[in-house]
């Protein structure tokens, strides 16, 4: 059975302390933490003592980090677990609090992608929700079911509106002008037809 060594104990900032166990890895506890469970340079813990340490003190703070961010705002399963290794949680208690989100449904990547795809869907091409989720962390089959059954806008539409904006004219544009507007729609995920269509007959919906 493993034994871990505490080979450094340094105090950090806001009231932290970082335990770096057989000079190879490191994990961050309050200090009351480390009080509590008796920690000093050269202590030794067993197995059962690391294993409590990490999912039964780091693990359960974990899961209230993992709380206040979605209290926050929604995220995705791919950004919750990014921002808490960011916080420099050990994987374990990332998987903690991950696990602990799911079951009572505060974390749902098909939710989010429904919401997502319905409060942008007038603003962005489906081409562009589609990235947009994928760099979420949404997996692909999701994202082709959400769109699917949530994406209902005219892109078209889309474009003249944006065309509009613009205050873009087909008769008075010149070269220069027409490609730059190409280049930005083709920018934000329309199809070239539909592009084109709309640039060159306006919109008819």
């Amino acid at each position: 059975m493993m034994q871990y060594i505490v080979t450094e104990y340094k105090t950090a900032d806001k009231g932290r302390i970082e335990i770096c166990l057989n000079g190879n890895f490191s994990l961050w506890l309050y200090r009351g933490e480390a009080n509590e469970l008796s920690l000093a340079k050269g202590a030794e813990l067993s197995e059962e003592q690391y294993q409590h340490m990490l999912h039964e003190v780091i693990g359960k703070r974990a899961v209230k980090r993992a709380m206040h961010l979605l209290e926050r705002q929604e995220r995705t399963e791919y950004q919750l677990r990014e921002k808490l290794l960011q916080s420099a949680y050990p994987s374990e208690a990332v998987e903690d609090a991950i696990s602990y989100v799911k079951k009572y449904h505060y974390l749902d990547d098909e939710r989010y992608a429904r919401t997502f795809i319905r409060f942008h869907q007038d603003k962005r091409s489906k081409t562009r929700l589609k990235r947009d989720l994928m760099q979420r962390g949404v997996q692909k089959d999701m994202i082709e079911r959400c769109m699917e059954e949530e994406f209902a806008a005219d892109e078209r539409e889309q474009i003249y509106r944006l065309l509009e904006k613009k205050n873009f004219c087909p008769d008075s544009a010149d070269r220069n002008e027409y490609r730059r507007i190409y280049q930005f729609l083709m920018r934000r995920g329309f199809q070239s037809s539909d592009i084109l269509a709309v640039m060159n007959r306006g919109y008819d919906g």
